[in-house]
């Protein structure tokens, strides 16, 4: 089956050539999706020299919307029968892609969290009340969806493309890891959480995610869940 990686992109001028070239050393058969969403640190730039390259497909926001858009617009594009979230960050590593994505492959599942959480992987120890907040967010998901994750806010998603192209993508921001959560615990799909590693960055180091996004993402738990 082929894997469609869907990365968004936003001012990771230091780590996105990195990136590919991870993607691209990974032994499936794959197709790359580099969403920009119009970065202006020189990383538009680096991603013009991969525009003749039949093997990376580059698209670009021509404003800055958020990683949910940016998501959406690599989802859309996308070709292969499995898509999964990349992010440029290095904070995931593509080499985990055949474990996350092998329940699918088995046709045990339609959807595929890679949970920081579980399973016993490697991760780098940084801020308390960062993790705490992942399963504080976690939590409130689970009580509101009658699932039972470890890792609702993981980047590493994999999904059946025949599914999450059918399902509308309304967040432009982080709130779409609790939206595409709702919807499919709504929908019924099987869904399956694999253990991941993980080296988490520092603010310092380019984090972007803050306290802001995790009360928006509160906000999105209660509005997708409580939708009729």
């Amino acid at each position: 089956m082929k894997l469609s990686v869907v990365i968004p992109v936003f001012n990771e001028s230091s780590t996105i050539e990195h990136l590919i070239e991870m993607v691209r050393a990974v032994e499936i058969d794959k197709q790359l999706i580099i969403v920009d969403d119009f970065s202006t640190d020189g990383t538009r730039d680096k991603l013009a020299q991969y525009a003749h390259d039949d093997r990376i497909k580059v698209l670009r926001h021509h404003k800055n919307q958020g990683k949910g858009a940016a998501v959406r617009t690599g989802i859309t594009a996308a070709e292969g029968e499995i898509i999964i979230i990349q992010d440029a960050d290095l904070e995931y590593d593509p080499q985990e892609y055949a474990r996350v994505i092998e329940p699918i492959e088995l046709n045990k599942a339609d959807a595929v969290y890679g949970s920081r959480f579980a399973g016993g992987q490697t991760h780098r120890v940084l801020y308390f009340w960062h993790s705490a907040g992942n399963k504080f967010l976690t939590l409130l998901s689970n009580m509101m969806t009658n699932l039972n994750l470890t890792d609702m806010e993981t980047c590493y998603k994999a999904f059946r493309r025949d599914v999450i192209q059918s399902i509308p993508i309304e967040e432009n921001r982080f709130g779409f890891e609790p939206e595409i959560t709702a919807k499919l615990a709504r929908g019924g799909y099987r869904i399956y959480e694999v253990g991941i590693s993980y080296s988490g960055r520092t603010y310092d180091e380019g984090k972007k995610i803050t306290w802001k996004d995790g009360f928006h993402a509160i906000c999105c738990i209660l509005k997708y869940n409580l939708r009729h």
